[in-house]
């Protein structure tokens, strides 16, 4: 397949999908296998999306930054001297070097190569040794810029200049995030997770939106909240997915003590999951990143009340960490081997019209999503 798909290609691979989930096969194995695909995936959707970067409370005082990649791309995150939060590709004008790392506070950006320095709004401001040079003016040099918003207590960037903004386009998911987090903004990042994953990132985000396994793969977490109250909803370019937590005893963690008793969870096209388990009040983040067509990097970030888990929060780390996610991992892992063998190429969505935990109407949404984007990229 060349760079981008033909009309041909697409027809090819949205093949069996169709609009009504109950009359719907799922994607086809090329876009989990296909590196032409995985290509597709970076540039035409990660690319081109609203990509999570951090909580807000890194970002907070002039001069901090932090840095990422972004399909493969390094971005920069700083807040101004005025207080303006701003993104650029994290790259020197004048040889391509990386100018900032990890994370931090700085007055300045300074390339570690050559010693060109920016202003934290990216305009040039020193280039030693350049004053001999014919039709050069620092004052016409400036970093490239990203699209970047602060968004529910969190920073987003967007590599595609002309993308409208997440608020605009994300339609009631910051009323719905706040009204059951109304304190998003205050928390603050007490934990990470990481792991590498031998599956291909579409099939980690599919597990992550149906609950259609959890009686089978998950009895703890099927304990852990009441599956009668579980509740999936598709909203333009999120899905909710909502769950009174359970009213007895269970062996996931102790939630006896909770303050929080609803199992909110937001997925947002295309790989941010935004969860709120019972509990102390808290947030979590999983970042799932396109690693390669069978690789996937997944983060877990914990914000809780205090930077340092309590007994409760801990036992629920311990959980997710050593019980849900090793079950997930298993499964996904799974799923991308039988995906690569002649047995398979699609499957049917199951689908309950009423939207309980026991349906995949979720992921025909994001199915739809991905065809949507590849439709555009073949013109």
């Amino acid at each position: 397949m060349t760079e981008l798909p033909s009309a041909k290609q697409f027809q090819e691979i949205a093949a069996g999908y169709d609009d009504n989930a109950s009359a719907s096969q799922s994607l086809r194995k090329e876009a989990y296998v296909d590196p032409a695909w995985h290509n597709v995936d970076l540039q035409e959707v990660i690319a081109k999306t609203w990509q999570w970067v951090c909580h807000v409370e890194k970002l907070r005082e002039p001069g901090s930054y932090y840095t990422l990649e972004i399909a493969g791309l390094p971005i920069a995150v700083v807040r101004d001297r005025e207080g303006e939060l701003r993104a650029f590709y994290n790259v020197c004008k004048h040889r391509a070097h990386e100018l900032l790392s990890g994370e931090g506070n700085t007055t300045r950006i300074m390339c570690p190569y050559h010693a060109w320095v920016y202003k934290l709004d990216g305009s040039l401001v020193r280039a030693p040794a350049t004053e001999t040079l014919e039709n050069f003016n620092a004052k016409e040099i400036c970093l490239d810029k990203v699209q970047v918003e602060e968004f529910c207590g969190f920073i987003y960037v967007n590599l595609d200049g002309n993308a409208p903004s997440l608020k605009e386009i994300s339609g009631d998911l910051e009323t719905e995030i706040k009204h059951w987090a109304p304190d998003i903004d205050t928390l603050t990042h007490a934990h990470r997770l990481t792991y590498d994953i031998k599956s291909n990132w579409k099939n980690v985000v599919d597990n992550f939106l149906e609950c259609y396994h959890c009686p089978t793969a998950h009895k703890d977490f099927c304990d852990l909240v009441d599956m009668d109250t579980y509740k999936v909803t598709t909203h333009g370019i999120y899905s909710s997915h909502m769950a009174d937590a359970g009213n007895g005893p269970n062996s996931a963690y102790d939630v006896s003590n909770a303050t929080v008793k609803t199992h909110a969870v937001w997925w947002l096209w295309p790989n941010t999951c935004i969860m709120r388990y019972p509990g102390r009040s808290s947030m979590i983040i999983l970042n799932i990143i396109p690693a390669g067509p069978d690789r996937t990097l997944e983060t877990y970030d914990f914000f809780l009340e205090t930077k340092e888990p309590n007994e409760a929060e801990l036992d629920s780390i311990r959980y997710l960490d050593e019980v849900l996610q090793a079950e997930d991992i298993a499964i996904v892992e799974s799923v991308q081997k039988g995906m690569n063998t002649p047995a398979f190429t699609q499957g049917r969505i199951v689908n309950d019209p009423e939207g309980s935990g026991m349906s995949e109407h979720a992921v025909h949404h994001f199915h739809g999503l991905v065809l949507d984007a590849y439709k555009r990229a073949a013109g």
